[in-house]
C-alpha cells in the first residue's frame, strides 16, 4: 500500500471519475474524504467502497463553489485524520451551448464550479502543505481545455484555466516540496456520458486512436500515481489520458 497513513480529499467524489479516484486511493491505504452537494447516498456508498478497498472513507457535504465550505471541510478532515497530504480537485459540471446562445448564468455556474471550486480547495490546503513541506495536488482538467470544443466555450475556458492554475501553483509550491499536476481525460464512460446522444459518442470514437471510450479507473490509475512518491520529480505537468483522442 503506497499511501498507507496518508490523507486525501477528493472533490466530486461521489460519481464517475471522482468515485474511481477515491476508491483507487483507498486501495493504496489512504484515508479519503470526499465531498458531495446533492448525492449523499452515492457519496456514502463510495466511502464504504474506500473502506472495503483498504482505506478509510468519509463523505462530507460541501459546496465547492463556497470558499467557506472548502475551508471548513479541510479543517474537518485535518481534525478527523490528523493532517492532509493529498488534494484531488475533480468536481465539475457542463452547461453546453454555443456562445451566441449561452446565458450569463450558464457561463458563471460552470466557471464557479470548475475553476473557482479548484481555487477554493487549493487555497484551503496550500498553507497546510506549505507548513509541513510536503503534499500532492492533482487537478482533473480535460483535453477540451487543451484544444477547445464546439458548444463548450464555458467548459473549455474553465478547463484551460485549470491548466494555468496548475502551472502557477506548481511554481509557487515547488520550494515547499509540493507536487502540483493535472490530468486531462478524453471521453470517459461516466454517468454524465451515458446521457449524451449517440451521435456525440460516435464522433468521439472516430477521434480516439485506441478505438474505445476510456474507463474511470484508467483516469484514476494516473491520478493515484501522481499522488505517490513515484511521481516525486514530476510537477507542473498535464497528462493526457484520452486514448489518443487528442494528440
Amino acid at each position: 500500500m503506497l499511501l498507507k497513513g496518508k490523507t486525501a480529499i477528493v472533490t466530486g467524489g461521489s460519481l464517475g471519475i471522482g468515485s474511481a479516484i477515491a476508491v483507487g486511493l483507498g486501495r493504496q491505504g489512504a484515508n479519503v474524504a470526499l465531498n458531495f452537494r446533492k448525492h449523499a447516498e452515492e457519496a456514502e456508498r463510495v466511502a464504504g467502497q474506500v473502506l472495503e478497498a483498504g482505506g478509510k472513507g468519509v463523505a462530507i457535504r460541501a459546496d465547492v463553489t463556497s470558499f467557506d465550505d472548502a475551508q471548513e471541510m479541510v479543517k474537518k478532515v485535518v481534525e478527523t485524520f490528523g493532517g492532509l497530504d493529498i488534494l484531488v480537485n475533480n468536481a465539475g459540471i457542463n452547461r453546453d451551448r454555443t456562445i451566441w446562445k449561452m446565458s450569463e448564468p450558464e457561463w458563471d455556474e460552470v466557471i464557479d464550479t470548475n475553476l473557482k471550486g479548484y481555487f477554493n480547495y487549493i487555497r484551503a490546503a496550500a498553507p497546510i502543505m506549505k507548513e509541513q513541506k510536503s503534499g500532492k495536488i492533482v487537478n482533473v482538467t480535460s483535453i477540451n481545455g487543451l484544444r477547445g470544443k464546439f458548444g463548450q466555450s464555458n467548459y473549455s475556458a474553465s478547463k484551460a484555466g485549470i491548466i494555468g492554475l496548475t502551472k502557477a501553483v506548481a511554481r509557487e509550491m515547488g520550494a515547499f516540496n509540493v507536487n502540483v499536476n493535472a490530468v486531462a481525460p478524453g471521453l470517459i464512460e461516466t454517468e454524465m456520458m451515458a446521457q449524451a446522444p449517440d451521435k456525440v459518442k460516435q464522433m468521439a470514437l472516430a477521434e480516439i486512436v485506441l478505438g474505445r471510450l476510456g474507463r474511470p479507473e484508467e483516469v484514476a490509475d494516473v491520478v493515484v500515481f501522481l499522488c505517490t512518491e513515484a511521481s516525486r520529480h514530476i510537477t507542473g505537468e498535464v497528462i493526457n489520458v484520452s486514448g489518443g483522442q487528442y494528440i
